[in-house]
């Protein structure tokens, strides 16, 4: 089976997709881009990290269509497309930028099924890139996928890695309800073994990517890379953990989290997210609430500080949930026996 990337193994899907489905269309901000020195679509760049690069040379610039700055309008257009009768997929270049289009998300898309009573599809795919760790400053480096579980009316996925990108995104683009997709900006190069024919991961159906029997970490997107490793050192000390990623946080496989949690009585979240009502702090409640009998120590919560992402490379670094911190946070819990939630970061 070849290796791709995260990167190349989206830009697959798309392909696949626009090719099986002639209403699939792409909007956005720079989608087509160019690498300079011409004008030709050939040599479109596929916007800022490359991800759309090819598209508008094989559909057509009616079918992939670059947009002026104005998010508002990407994501109008993509809902009242959506109505319509077309499967938008619409790149927010970065989810810090939601902010400018959060209405036609939050009050807009979010709610044309039910205000219709059923009888509207809305099926719009936002994808987006979230993630601090690159440089890119305070205002693109966000992970808000917490805002957006708590909105009614939309799917959110956050992959791990290169296949579930594209099953998770194939079952995005054919899915009649809207979908935010995050992509981990750090994580574009990441490769793994994907098939290249098409394939769809379910919705709400976590993975089990280590098997352990002392701890539970849950973690999202590129911290499950991170919690992966940690387990890997750690069981060559006899310290077996559990690493669940949801892969989908609205809807949500809330059995298989809670199964590993009774399993093994401790629980460690690791969420890129700020602490304060972060997806971290979901996890800990729904333990504390669905599990509380069979929890053996307190739940820990490893996320970002309460404060904007630094602009300065090495705050930056310490920003970011580390493989140092999501290891304290295990051993801390693998050898504690007290009652209070214990927050690493």
């Amino acid at each position: 089976m070849p290796q791709k990337n995260i990167r190349d193994a989206i830009n697959e899907t798309l392909k696949l997709e626009m090719r099986r489905d002639p209403r699939v269309v792409v909007i956005g901000e720079d989608v087509v881009g160019g690498l300079g020195g011409s004008s030709g679509v050939e040599e479109a760049a596929g916007g800022t990290f490359g991800v759309t690069a090819g598209l508008a040379a094989e559909f057509g610039r009616r079918r992939v269509i670059d947009t002026p700055i104005t998010e508002s309008a990407i994501i109008g257009m993509a809902g009242g497309a959506a109505l319509t009768g077309l499967r938008p997929v619409a790149e927010l270049m970065f989810i810090d930028f939601i902010g400018v289009c959060f209405d036609q998300i939050l009050n807009q898309i979010a709610k044309f099924r039910y205000m219709f009573g059923g009888k509207a599809r809305v099926p719009v795919v936002i994808r987006t890139m979230t993630g601090a760790g690159l440089g890119t400053g305070p205002q693109h480096s966000q992970s808000l996928y917490n805002m957006l579980a708590n909105v009614p009316g939309i799917k959110v996925v956050l992959p791990s890695n290169a296949y579930d990108a594209k099953g998770l995104l194939t079952t995005a683009i054919r899915d009649d309800d809207p979908v935010i997709f995050c992509e981990n900006k750090a994580m574009y190069l990441d490769a793994c073994e994907v098939p290249d024919e098409s394939y769809s991961i379910p919705f709400g159906q976590a993975a089990i990517t280590r098997e352990g029997s002392d701890v539970t970490v849950v973690a999202l997107s590129r911290m499950v890379t991170l919690a992966n490793q940690v387990a890997d050192k750690l069981a060559g000390e006899g310290i077996r953990v559990e690493v669940v990623d949801p892969r989908t946080i609205s809807p949500l496989d809330t059995a298989t989290i809670l199964g590993s949690v009774r399993k093994t009585g401790r629980l460690v979240a690791v969420d890129e997210c700020n602490p304060v009502c972060s997806f971290a702090s979901e996890l800990v409640s729904l333990a504390a609430c669905e599990a509380y009998g069979a929890l053996r120590s307190a739940p820990v919560k490893v996320t970002a500080p309460h404060t904007p992402v630094p602009a300065a490379p090495d705050l930056e670094q310490y920003y970011v949930p580390s493989l140092a911190k999501i290891e304290e946070a295990i051993r801390s819990t693998v050898g504690a026996s007290g009652s209070t939630v214990r927050k690493v970061g």
